[in-house]
């Protein structure tokens, strides 16, 4: 034997050990500890967690309280929203019918819902299933959310559905990605058009049971009564807080399944074992076709940094983000509602399913799944947590110190007589959003949306024609600007509104004043 060849059995051997040695998965004792590191640090009530490995649940486990009101323990058949994890049921009920026959991925939209449309002509007649399900319609990311966002507007599903024609796109149609929630509203309700039931009933009855999701539900509706339910809770002023959750069924077919950690994992175990469930494999919910569609890149994700984990490629399915990571397919989604987040992700190739649920916002569900993974890859030294703690903190140090700046000037500005704040005074309107009365409360200006009714607060002047706006309810965002547009003569015709933290849910909305 050559001196080479010596060489490489002897390197190959030695890396074969090396990934004996460290590619340890993660001890009961390592997970309880990284779990209550993180519920502290993050401030986060109540945790499960359940790690899937070579078609076992080998873990599951909860951890905390699923209420700070009740103090009742988080179990494994707690129920969490799983929020947007929801998306991949919503795929995973096109996929079914796709098996049955009763349409196809490359339908058009307009086949079963002809009344609908969206701003762009060419988008609205090619517009395929295929197209909503993986994010790449051309629709804003997070546009034309308020309609069901906060939970405490007026509109109906179909009105939701039918104000898409009225939102701008922020690219060409198919040409990049940009999340939509309500694309997958329409999805939902395609489901419903063909199945000839609600899209609820349609999740429940054809995957939910079947795969033994007894106490699982399609919305929180469903499932309210059940004693074994979180709380959601939010970091409000320094305090975690148990707040209103929201229980709006119109966006069930984007974020509305409650589960648990046993249930989630059956639902997982299905997806690892291509479409197979029940003892020993027998049953059949989804065929091995349609499970490779799902996890089959559909628009690309752009990659800027491969990271610890390498990854140099990344993309969107049906319903999951897929990437690579350390050289392995990872499939993975979260989800994250008022009040509560969940991940789950899954490595095929190592047999590998995680699932984490949280009953708080924050970055938890998403740091535990991380570091459960490096322990599969063997990845040593990634202090996830603490990572995460950083980034938070600094883009919190970031905000704040825009939240100051923002309130500061406020300050600093003169005050309006009540004669020039009566310009401001007026009903205006929004093609999509509908009504804002802006009224005189005293010396201030109070704005109040007609549809959304939690969309109200107090104005504080800013600048010339411009205001900043507080929300009334300390659980929403950080305020907005009101930017007047003033007419020849100085009348005020409309205003946008901008985010003191940017973001896009404000970006398409051109308030314009009705006439007396």
């Amino acid at each position: 034997m050559n001196r080479t060849k010596l060489l490489f059995l002897l390197l190959t051997w030695l890396n074969g050990a090396e990934w004996k040695v460290f590619a340890q998965p993660i001890t009961v004792q390592q997970l309880d500890n990284l779990v209550q590191r993180n519920r502290s640090v993050f401030q986060v009530p109540g945790i499960a967690v359940g790690i899937i490995k070579d078609g076992k649940l080998l873990v599951s486990k909860g951890y905390g309280v699923r209420s700070l009101q009740t103090k009742q323990p988080v179990t494994t058949q707690t129920l969490f929203g799983i929020a947007s994890n929801t998306k991949a049921f919503t795929a995973a009920a096109i996929a079914l019918l796709v098996d049955e026959g009763k349409l196809r991925w490359d339908d058009r939209v307009n086949q079963y819902l002809p009344g609908f449309r969206l701003y762009d002509s060419l988008a609205s007649q090619q517009l395929t299933i295929r197209d909503l399900l993986s994010h790449r319609s051309g629709l804003p990311n997070g546009v034309g959310d308020l309609m069901h966002d906060p939970d405490s507007t007026d509109f109906t599903l179909e009105e939701i559905l039918y104000n898409q024609r009225y939102i701008k796109p922020s690219s060409s149609f198919r040409s990049q990605f940009a999340y939509s929630n309500n694309g997958y509203l329409v999805a939902g309700a395609i489901i419903a058009q063909v199945a000839g039931v609600s899209w609820e009933e349609f999740i429940e009855q054809r995957i939910l049971r079947p795969l033994g999701m007894q106490q699982s539900a399609a919305s929180y509706q469903a499932c309210r009564d059940n004693p074994n339910l979180i709380d959601a809770h939010k970091l409000l002023r320094d305090s975690v807080r148990v707040v209103t959750r929201y229980g709006s069924m119109k966006v069930d077919a984007a974020g509305g399944v409650y589960t648990n950690i046993e249930e989630m994992s059956k639902w997982v175990l299905m997806l690892l074992n291509r479409g197979k469930y029940g003892p020993h494999l027998t049953k059949q919910l989804l065929s091995e076709a349609v499970i490779e569609d799902l996890f089959t890149p559909q628009v690309i994700i752009p990659v800027h940094q491969p990271g610890i984990y390498r990854t140099h490629f990344a993309a969107y399915g049906l319903g999951w983000f897929l990437s690579d990571v350390r050289g392995y397919k990872e499939i993975v989604h979260s989800g994250q509602d008022v009040g509560m987040v969940s991940e789950v992700a899954m490595l095929p190739e190592l047999g590998l399913g995680v699932i984490v649920f949280t009953n708080s916002e924050s970055g938890a569900a998403s740091v535990i799944t991380d570091q459960i993974i490096d322990s599969y890859l063997g990845i040593l030294g990634e202090d996830q947590t603490a990572a995460m703690q950083e980034r938070v903190q600094r883009q919190e140090r970031t905000s704040q110190s825009m939240r100051d700046s923002v309130w500061q000037q406020a300050a600093r500005q003169t005050p309006l007589t009540a004669t020039d704040l009566q310009r401001y005074v007026g009903t205006y309107q929004d093609i999509w959003l509908g009504r804002v009365v802006i009224s005189l409360h005293g010396h201030q200006l109070w704005f109040a949306s007609q549809r959304s009714l939690q969309l109200r607060g107090f104005m504080r002047v800013f600048g010339p024609n411009q205001f900043v706006l507080k929300w009334q309810n300390p659980e929403l965002d950080d305020g907005v600007f009101v930017q007047f547009n003033s007419s020849p003569g100085e009348r005020i015709s409309g205003f946008s509104l901008q985010a003191i933290i940017p973001n896009s849910s404000y970006s398409d909305l051109h308030f314009q004043r009705v006439k007396d």
